[in-house]
């Protein structure tokens, strides 16, 4: 049993075992295949979807579990824990459906957030453009008012669940002389006229995801799809998503990171060199536990920041970047390192350590990079100590 397990209520634990159910026999018999022909895993997000899981962070009144981001990121672990792939394509539907949570007017909560809660519906969030990623406030998707109707032009890049999600929360700009104060976030829903996608990006990991563009060409939609109603909110309706989905990737970090280890320690157990299994080593187990004990600290962080948050807890961006950033670059150093102990095998695609690492990638670069979480978290420090005394 692990260590936090002794921390979990019965509701936690059942969701946590539920999701690694799945990720054992749905996903990992399938991960390598699904990676080596770059197939999204639907009928794995079908059998995800008839659990409830989608739901977990979703007020019962909106159709979900009533949960929060704890229980959601326990799952993610798991579901991570098979495959990174699979578990992004779960888990960009909460970043596409936290803008609607967290600013939607009501009637968009109920319109919207239900077949989400279910699994009916993906959701997506396009934010990122060719010219605006670190620097959200480059958008160039713009949204002019004409009448009772915004016209959107423009192009996202790089959409997690682009062409599979039915429901896309966008980012463009209302007012352009405004600079970020002029983003708004808008609600697209797929198959409106004048949206379209571009083709299915090749990918170095998590390809069993879509990523795809958001192409806008004169689309219209109704101003009731302006989310809250309120023009101007667009950039923080953006970062307020962010600090809320961060743990969230902390989550997927932990997850991959940990079925590398546990890879590595089965493989070192059963390799024999000189006459024993080369666990017995100890440059080996300096490796292993080096690996471990990273992935528990960043567990313990992870789930810390995730309950903050459902306690209420405000100004929680640094920790949230904290929650993104040491867990991404520990699984990516983790998935390395797996790879070393297993040798020649672990460079091999017939063991799953090479995939893993490739996948771990993506963890430093989206929902902010790392150097980005870095200046969070030092803008926040340089406020924290404004006017203190040595």
């Amino acid at each position: 049993m692990a260590l936090f397990d002794f921390f979990l209520n019965e509701d936690q634990k059942y969701i946590k075992n539920l999701a690694k159910k799945i990720a054992k026999e749905k996903i990992v018999p399938v991960r390598a295949h699904l990676d080596e022909n770059n197939e999204f895993p639907k009928e794995i997000l079908d059998e995800i979807a008839k659990t409830g899981l989608f739901g977990l962070y979703i007020p019962e009144e909106y159709g979900g579990l009533g949960f929060g981001s704890f229980e959601n990121c326990l799952a993610i672990e798991e579901l991570s824990w098979g495959c990174l792939g699979v578990s992004v394509s779960f888990a960009a539907s909460g970043l596409g459906s936290y803008p609607i949570l967290l600013y939607g007017t009501e009637e968009q909560k109920k319109k919207y957030l239900p077949d989400i809660a279910k699994g009916k519906k993906l959701a997506a969030f396009g934010l990122t453009e060719a010219n605006a990623g670190s620097d959200a406030g480059g958008i160039e998707t713009t949204a002019v008012k004409d009448g009772d109707y915004y016209i959107l032009n423009g192009t996202k890049q790089w959409i997690t669940n682009g062409g599979e999600a039915d429901v896309y929360t966008v980012i463009a700009m209302t007012n352009k002389a405004k600079g970020p104060r002029g983003a708004s976030a808008f609600i697209v829903e797929k198959g409106t006229p004048g949206f379209s996608f571009g083709k299915k990006e090749n990918k170095l990991g998590i390809r069993a995801s879509a990523t795809r563009e958001l192409v806008f060409q004169d689309c219209k939609i109704h101003k009731d799809q302006l989310i809250g109603g309120r023009e101007g909110i667009g950039f923080i309706v953006a970062m307020k998503t962010f600090d809320m989905t961060r743990p969230g990737i902390g989550a997927q970090a932990v997850g991959v990171a940990q079925s590398a280890l546990d890879v590595a320690v089965d493989y070192a157990r059963d390799r024999k060199q000189f006459g024993k299994p080369i666990i017995s080593f100890q440059a080996i187990q300096h490796i292993l536990a080096d690996m471990a004990t990273e992935i528990e600290v960043s567990r313990a962080f992870v789930y810390q920041v995730a309950k903050y948050i459902d306690m209420g807890g405000k100004d929680f961006s640094k920790y949230s970047a904290m929650a993104k950033v040491f867990p991404a670059d520990t699984a990516v150093k983790v998935a390395l390192n797996a790879i070393q102990v297993l040798g020649g095998y672990g460079y091999m695609k017939e063991y799953p350590v090479e995939k893993m690492l490739r996948d771990a990638k993506i963890l430093q670069i989206y929902e902010g990079t790392n150097q980005i979480q870095r200046n969070v978290i030092g803008q926040e420090l340089i406020k924290e100590y404004a006017g203190k005394k040595e």
